[in-house]
């Protein structure tokens, strides 16, 4: 007999985890498998963030943390965001989490009623969706496209807003896209806003220092907008610490205190050697990291132009992060090798068995037409996984 809930039988499996868990039983295998399908980088932590994190250890911090963290990193989050955002934060507007991700948890367990929708350009972080129907929230998808960047246009936003909207969730830079929003556009998306106050923003900002383009836009940036802007960070992304499990949020007093509230009865304080750590990761110059950034744009460039040495997918060249997500919908009711392409799906699970190659597919960023590649990924392994995907398709 089967008991368990409603909730959990309707939620889906994280696609980005469900295609590692693929990758790592083919590799018990022995298949030989390139893995372009996680979104973390592949470097090691900076050393002198795990000095910082040693120190900790030696200094007995091993009790309970606050349950919305240290004041010391509630600090340095408030420094962060004056320096890089031009964002003045004050302390009960800060909410330290165990990752970005429960970060988004909290905020739609705090902010959204049954029937409240969530309007979210599509394509989009493969969790959003799940997160906001598990809150009783209704996920409204706003498809984009490749032409325009994968950005979400004002005339756009305006023809999805409807009475029941609660909420807009997007990333800049973008996860899958690497599309990032420039201040303009956000300005355009903010003016729309105007005519409906009552809409609050998540803006999602994780991959912040992983830009090409130059300075990063924040949502919370426009005077008119910060009272209705949650911003949401973390350090796992840009400082090589997806391990750590530290993300944080700067947005207006009354949803920081519910968020701490819940996360009270959740999980309480954040690890409390990785806060430590990411007191030093926040205080230190963002330049201390540039060499990350500067290896994932020549990978970028990389992949770009051995993707477009495959005629049949339609590439965009992504500001940020570390993803491309071509459009491969010129294989839709194809065979290849005796494997008949349906959708984004079957053509990410066929290169994964034929090409020996993991990505993941758009379906779980609510576009059909795509497939995310990760180029978090040596250049060796990057120039080796587009030769083995093109030659499975010639």
């Amino acid at each position: 007999m089967n008991q368990l809930s409603d909730r959990v039988l309707n939620m889906t499996t994280s696609a980005t985890l469900a295609m590692a868990a693929k990758t790592r039983e083919l590799k018990a295998e022995g298949k030989d498998i390139i893995g372009l399908s996680l979104g973390e980088p592949d470097f090691n932590t900076p050393d002198y963030i795990k000095e910082a994190a040693k120190q900790a250890i030696d200094d007995n911090y091993s009790s309970y943390s606050p349950v919305d963290g240290y004041v010391e990193l509630k600090q340095a989050i408030i420094t962060k965001f004056k320096r890089d955002n031009g964002l003045s934060y004050t302390m009960p507007q800060i909410v330290v989490s165990t990752g970005a991700k429960q970060s988004l948890a909290n905020i739609a367990a705090v902010m959204l009623n049954k029937g409240d929708e969530v309007i979210l350009p599509c394509p989009y972080w493969v969790s959003y969706s799940d997160i906001v129907s598990l809150n009783e929230g209704v996920p409204v998808e706003v498809q984009t496209s490749i032409s325009n960047d994968f950005k979400l246009t004002p005339a756009q936003l305006e023809a999805a807003i409807t009475p029941k909207t609660k909420m807009i969730w997007y990333s800049s830079p973008c996860n899958p896209s690497g599309s990032v929003y420039s201040k303009e556009e956000l300005r355009a998306l903010a003016d729309v806003l105007q005519k409906y106050p009552n809409i609050i923003v998540v803006s999602d900002e994780i991959y912040e220092h992983i830009n090409f383009v130059g300075d990063h836009a924040s949502m919370a940036q426009f005077e008119d907008m910060f009272d209705r802007t949650v911003t949401v960070n973390g350090v796992s992304k840009a400082f090589a610490m997806t391990g750590w499990r530290i993300g944080y949020i700067g947005g207006p007093e009354y949803i920081a205190r519910a968020c701490n509230k819940m996360q009270g009865q959740i999980t309480s304080g954040a690890n409390s050697i990785a806060q430590r750590a990411t007191i030093t990761a926040l205080n230190e110059s963002p330049q201390r990291i540039k060499f990350m950034v500067d290896e994932f744009k020549q990978r970028r460039d990389l992949i770009i132009n051995l993707l477009n040495d495959i005629p049949t997918f339609k590439n965009n060249k992504p500001e940020g992060a570390f993803y491309v997500f071509p459009d491969i919908s010129y294989y839709f009711g194809k065979t290849l090798r005796g494997k008949h392409i349906s959708n984004a799906t079957d053509f990410s699970l066929y290169l994964l068995e034929e090409a020996l190659v993991a990505t993941v597919t758009g379906e779980a960023f609510g576009n059909d037409n795509c497939i995310r590649l990760s180029y978090a990924a040596s250049k060796e392994e990057i120039t080796e996984a587009i030769r083995r995907i093109k030659a499975s398709l010639d």
